[in-house]
């Protein structure tokens, strides 16, 4: 029972011990507490004070994860630079979608860290705008994963058709669980959407007006898909 219980314990100690790993955690309590906080303080007086501190305490993880990303640009730069024009791709959709991906995300970061360095006041700026821009930036990406996805979904689904009879078990086998991989990406882009369209400025869809709750359990269950691909990926070697 010693050695089951160690089980679990040392994935976990593994799973921190790692950066992606810790973010994944830290990201996932961020949200968690989030949801708690946010859902306690709308029923009022009795849950109030535990809500606002959930809320607090969410408010910590964000700040300690965005410190952390200033340390990013050089591990997405070696990415862009290794995925270059994606020569390896065999659908130019795929491959161009990719790299204007690549090209958000480089763009993401300076523009968060200038952000962070204007609240810190250890420049003068106006950080508002800078979270705006990057806050725009991390929605556009979004948006080219979901397109990226979809286009993916329908190259897998058109292999299914086509192989559906002459394939292996295990060919159709590894088809399908791509395909599963995909649309978990798509939903857990989409959750991520939403909060990001929420913290843009006021006037664009819905930016500003989902509540702390509603913000809290979209990032969840991104957070909650992204633990289990990641997982997924560790047991099987496909992601």
């Amino acid at each position: 029972m010693e050695a089951a219980a160690e089980g679990p314990f040392s994935s976990l100690v593994s799973v921190l011990e790692t950066y992606r790993g810790r973010d994944r955690v830290v990201r996932t309590l961020c949200y968690g507490c989030q949801l708690a906080g946010g859902a306690l303080t709308r029923k009022g007086s009795t849950g109030s004070a535990l809500g606002h501190s959930l809320l607090a305490l969410s408010a910590q993880f964000s700040h300690c994860r965005t410190v952390l990303r200033l340390f990013d640009d050089l591990a997405m730069l070696t990415y862009s630079r290794q995925y270059g024009l994606g020569s390896k791709e065999e659908d130019a959709a795929v491959r161009w979608i990719s790299v204007l991906n690549n090209i958000a995300d480089q763009l993401y970061y300076p523009c968060e860290h200038v952000a962070w360095a204007a609240d810190a006041e250890i420049i003068h700026a106006n950080s508002s705008k800078w979270w705006a821009l990057s806050t725009a930036l991390w929605g556009v990406s979004l948006l080219l994963g979901i397109a990226r996805s979809l286009r993916i979904l329908s190259q897998l689904r058109r292999k299914l058709k086509t192989q559906s009879s002459a394939a292996s078990h295990s060919s159709l086998k590894k088809l399908k669980t791509k395909a599963k991989t995909e649309v978990l990406t798509i939903i857990s882009n989409l959750a991520d959407l939403s909060n990001a369209i929420h913290w843009l400025p006021p006037g664009l869809l819905w930016a500003g007006m989902l509540s702390p709750w509603l913000v809290g359990l979209m990032g969840t269950v991104s957070s909650l898909i992204g633990v289990y691909l990641s997982c997924a990926g560790d047991s099987s070697g496909m992601i």
